[in-house]
């Protein structure tokens, strides 16, 4: 088997339950599921899953002030606090629109590496970033265009990848030392999970669920599932597929949640797709082409 075919499956599977995951969204909204509520218990669904197959590897972590830290931190700007701005603006906005949404933290987390001199400058991977965002900005542009267009729930949902490249930025640089990555996973989600039930105390929220509509039920255990074995499949894919690899799951995710969204789901195709796409496509292949290169010397 070529040493290749692992990480490419690996990806490729990875990146369609994350779209598919903004999909099962934008179904829980029409079930009449409150977002937050939908995302809560999904999640703490996913931190059982997840901590039961690292529980049974043997895996966990030790408990101690630099871990208990690193999940809360890292629930927030990873997990709660991004999907719940995506879950709550697929409503307004489209599972289309926050699936392409998710092509962008990649990009953002070099312009913040940047900035953080946590890496050199290149000429070809700032070029790669500045198409990218370009072709974000051209379809919040277009988006924002269309007649009644919500604007703070654009803002929203472009909120999210920046959240999602923080949480990139600061797993990296405040990592508990010698922790593996699939024993951090179940803590990161049980915190997030926390994290949102907190938030249901808040006026106007609600964490409810009707256990006696079976459509609500079936899908916050589907999100669990689809979100335990993205996060394993995920950590597989970060330890034998390495960075580069790993930086293209946005891309896949919003390759496999466009075309759901406009086929099955029947949403209008997001206003200037075309030279969006190719805009964000020829992006994310200059920087990952560079990576690539970089790794390769």
């Amino acid at each position: 088997m070529p040493g290749w075919l692992a990480p490419v499956g690996l990806l490729l599977a990875t990146g369609a339950l994350l779209g598919v995951s903004t999909n099962l969204a934008k179904l829980a909204v029409g079930a009449g599921l409150p977002p937050l509520a939908f995302l809560t218990w999904s999640t703490a669904g996913a931190a059982l899953l997840v901590g039961a197959v690292v529980a049974r590897r043997g895996a966990l972590p030790r408990l101690d002030r630099t871990t208990l830290t690193y999940f809360v931190v890292a629930a927030l700007v990873s997990v709660a606090a991004p999907n719940l701005l995506f879950f709550s603006a697929i409503a307004h906005v489209g599972a289309g629109f926050v699936a392409l949404c998710i092509a962008f933290p990649p990009l953002l987390t070099y312009l913040g590496a940047l900035a953080l001199r946590a890496e050199r400058f290149d000429a070809l991977r700032a070029t790669g970033v500045g198409l990218a965002l370009a072709g974000a900005a051209a379809l919040a542009w277009a988006k924002l265009r269309t007649p009644d267009a919500p604007a703070t729930w654009i803002a929203a949902a472009l909120a999210g990848p920046v959240l999602l490249a923080a949480g990139n930025l600061y797993r990296s640089l405040r990592w508990p030392p010698g922790a593996r990555p699939d024993s951090l996973a179940p803590g990161m989600l049980g915190a997030a999970a926390l994290l949102l039930l907190a938030c249901g105390l808040l006026p106007g929220a609600s964490l409810r669920v009707d256990l006696a509509e079976p459509r609500q039920i079936l899908l916050v255990l589907l999100q669990a599932v689809v979100v335990g074995g993205m996060y394993l499949l995920y950590f597989r894919l970060q330890g034998c597929g390495g960075p580069v690899i790993v930086s293209l799951l946005g891309a896949i995710g919003a390759v496999v949640g466009v075309p759901v969204a406009v086929l099955l789901l029947g949403e209008a195709v997001p206003p200037a797709l075309g030279p969006a796409g190719a805009l964000i496509a020829a992006g994310v292949a200059l920087v990952t082409w560079r990576a690539m290169r970089a790794g390769r010397r």
